[in-house]
């Protein structure tokens, strides 16, 4: 084809050559004269002359005007299944249900194949009884945890309670410190009133002799008095003395009886004094003894006190210790719950995964549609991952094709669309899908077109040549060869300015048809250089010729 086409456009080369350059000898050759020529078409041609303007170049163009034409966008494509998926095993075992035939209509949810349980039910029984026990487990538990946490408040209140016992047992012990300086001293005073107790008894005991002596010198002067009264009675009876000497015998034996008296009363205070020295010596001995004792009494209280303090501090300790094994009693208590709930949820994940392992058993239709393939034959293994059937939905159907990038922008999301396949027949339906992004290979875009397909006369794969319906546009019906580029690269046609100079104006391609292509971008009424354009540039002056391209 390539061949062929190098061949033409030699051939229209070397015919428009003719044409352009050497047109009054190609007539001569024709034998047709200038006159018997056909009438150009009325349009405004500069006078010719022999002779051209140095710089100008001349060129063929045709007067072209816009014409409204439908755009719309015709791509081949193909038909596609709007669903098709291959349903596949999530389980391994051998099949027990009967096959389905390919070609047959299936339904959402039908049974597809069916997979041998082997031991799975048991496996299932099993995890539900380890469900039920650690369903069971879980009351005890939180039972445990509930008495622990119960002994923390008695815990901490023994610690309340031991530490308020030290302060009292510090107070305690600074009582008992202070008061046994006070007992020291008694006992020091107490000693002390030994000596002069003693000293007290040596003086009344030694004035007991003298007390005695004083006794006896009395009761000797009584005896005198005595005899000196009976001599003077009875001298007195004789008439031998006088009155006044028995008087004064009488009054001598009064006096030594009072002297009697009052020796007997000395003696008898100085024997009550030597008792009562005595009763206070043994009473100061008994002072010394009652000071030692409050001074042992108050050691012992500050042995006592120290004691309480490390009484206090040890239950303290021990309260401590109570507290802390609480908490660790807690936490294990904890722990056990957590763990009883952790063997519930591990259960309950066992049963729901033998669950699902019974359920993954029953293969069924995904959705309704055609058998594309027999499902596994009765008997086969199955591996997770092996096929038991492909089941494709062919009503609606999808009409799928690929937009170029200059046709992209005039596919709309909901335009009509028409199609005819190969065998004639001809199918509508609506654009349901234009992608955004390119294919990066061909750089063209998807687009898919869905119809209904309700006999399921249309297969999957059939081949389509699709046309999409767009907004109509004027546009220029020209000559592939008309087409060209400029030094940007872009694509255009080079035209004659009012001034009969080329100008490049771009074009935008709408469309590709044997007769032609048809180009937007120009203005209604337009020049354009048909021949020659590739040996002129903007600005160059041309003098064109409107004549039709042989093509």
């Amino acid at each position: 084809m390539r061949f062929v086409s190098l061949i033409t456009a030699l051939v229209v080369a070397a015919v428009l050559f003719g044409l352009v350059m050497k047109r009054e000898e190609m007539l001569a050759f024709a034998g047709v004269a200038a006159q018997d020529a056909p009438a150009p078409e009325e349009v405004a041609e500069p006078p010719a002359t022999d002779a051209l303007p140095e710089g100008t170049v001349r060129v063929m163009a045709k007067h072209s005007v816009a014409q409204e034409i439908d755009s719309a966008v015709v791509l081949r494509g193909e038909t596609e299944a709007v669903r098709q998926v291959e349903v596949r095993a999530e389980t391994a075992g051998k099949i027990i249900s009967p096959p389905l035939r390919a070609g047959q209509m299936v339904e959402a949810g039908q049974l597809l194949c069916e997979i041998d349980p082997g031991t799975r039910q048991v496996q299932l029984r099993e995890a539900e009884a380890a469900l039920a026990t650690a369903r069971a487990g879980l009351p005890e538990s939180i039972a445990r945890l509930a008495e622990a946490r119960a002994q923390l408040p008695a815990a901490e209140a023994a610690i309340a309670q031991a530490e308020a016992a030290i302060p009292a047992a510090e107070a305690q012990l600074a009582q008992a410190r202070a008061g046994l300086p006070a007992a020291e001293a008694s006992l020091k005073e107490a000693q002390a009133a030994v000596p002069a107790a003693e000293a007290a008894l040596a003086e009344a005991e030694s004035r007991l002799p003298e007390t005695e002596a004083r006794l006896a010198e009395a009761q000797s002067r009584l005896k005198e008095a005595e005899i000196n009264l009976t001599a003077a009675q009875k001298l007195a009876q004789g008439g031998f003395a006088a009155q006044t000497r028995l008087a004064g015998a009488e009054a001598d034996y009064e006096s030594a009886k009072a002297g009697v008296q009052t020796a007997l009363t000395g003696q008898k205070t100085a024997a009550t004094g030597v008792e009562t020295a005595r009763s206070q010596l043994e009473g100061a001995h008994a002072r010394v003894e009652s000071a030692r004792s409050q001074v042992e009494t108050a050691r012992a209280a500050v042995e006592t006190a120290t004691s309480g303090i490390a009484n206090a501090k040890a239950g303290l300790a021990s309260a401590k210790a109570q507290k802390e094994s609480a908490a660790a009693a807690v936490q294990a208590a904890m722990t056990g719950e957590e763990s009883a709930r952790s063997a519930i949820q591990s259960a309950e994940a066992a049963v729901a995964s033998g669950q699902n392992e019974l359920d993954r058993l029953a293969i069924h239709a995904p959705f309704g549609g055609l058998l594309e393939t027999d499902t596994a034959e009765l008997g086969a293994l199955m591996q997770t991952g092996s096929a038991c059937a492909t089941v494709i939905q062919l009503d609606p159907i999808k009409l799928v094709g690929f937009a170029p990038e200059t046709e992209i922008a005039r596919v709309k999301d909901g335009a009509r669309a028409g199609a005819r396949m190969v065998d004639g027949r001809e199918i509508t339906g609506t654009v349901s899908f234009v992608s955004r992004s390119a294919d990066p290979v061909t750089r063209t875009f998807r687009v898919e077109i869905t119809l209904p397909n309700a006999d399921l006369s249309i297969r999957d794969g059939q081949t389509v040549e699709i046309a999409i319906e767009a907004d109509g546009a004027p546009a220029h019906l020209l000559a592939q060869s008309t087409l060209t580029l400029n030094d940007e690269g872009e694509l255009g046609v080079r035209t004659i300015s009012d001034a009969s100079e080329a100008l490049f104006m771009p074009v935008t391609l709408l469309r590709d048809t044997r007769q032609g292509v048809w180009v937007t971008g120009l203005p209604d009424a337009v020049d354009v250089i048909t021949v020659g354009q590739e040996y002129v540039t903007d600005g160059v002056p041309v003098a064109p010729s409107f004549e039709e391209i042989l093509q």
